[in-house]
C-alpha cells in the first residue's frame, strides 16, 4: 500500500500548476457566463445604462456596461462562447494533470507553447503587470512541464 503512496504524490510544482488551472478555468467560466448573460440582456443593459440611477454613481459599474454595449452582439457571443470551452478545456487539463496522465501534459504544453509568441507580441506592443505576470506563469510551467516530462506520468 505505501508503495501506491508514493507512486501518487504529486510534485509540489505540478500541485501549482493545477491550482493556476483551476484558478484559470474558473475564471473563464465566470466570463463567459457574463459576457452571454450580457448578450442575453443587451437591450435592459443600454436601457439601464441610460438611466438617472448610474449617474455619478458605481463607477465600475458604469464603466463595465459602457465596455459591454460598444460591443457588437456577435463579438459578445463568440467572445461568451470562446470563454466557456477555453474553459472546459482549462479545466480538462487540470483533471488530467491531478490524475498524472500523459496527454494532459502534452496538451498543457501544446496550449501553452503556442500561447507564448501571441503574449510576447502583447508585451512588445504594450507592458502592463498582468500581461508580464501572465506570460511568466505561463513560461514558468512550460519550461517545468517539459523539463519533468520524461519523469512525469509513469506508471
Amino acid at each position: 500500500m505505501e508503495k501506491n503512496s508514493t507512486n501518487n504524490k504529486r510534485p509540489p510544482g505540478l500541485i501549482a500548476i493545477i491550482i493556476y488551472k483551476a484558478f484559470v478555468a474558473l475564471l473563464l467560466g465566470i466570463t463567459s457566463v457574463v459576457l452571454l448573460l450580457a448578450l442575453k440582456n443587451y437591450d435592459n443593459l443600454i436601457e439601464f445604462s441610460e438611466s438617472y440611477v448610474l449617474e455619478g454613481k458605481l463607477a465600475i459599474i458604469e464603466w463595465v456596461i459602457e465596455k459591454i454595449i460598444n460591443v457588437k452582439r456577435q463579438t459578445l457571443q463568440l467572445s461568451g462562447i470562446a470563454a466557456g470551452i477555453y474553459a472546459v478545456v482549462t479545466a480538462i487539463e487540470g483533471l488530467g494533470l491531478w490524475y498524472q496522465k500523459t496527454w494532459a501534459k502534452l496538451l498543457v504544453l501544446g496550449l501553452v507553447g503556442i500561447s507564448i509568441p501571441p503574449e510576447i507580441f502583447e508585451l512588445i506592443k504594450g507592458t502592463t503587470i498582468l500581461k508580464l505576470v501572465v506570460f511568466i506563469v505561463n513560461v514558468a510551467v512550460f519550461w517545468y512541464l517539459l523539463r519533468h516530462f520524461t519523469n512525469y506520468g509513469k506508471k
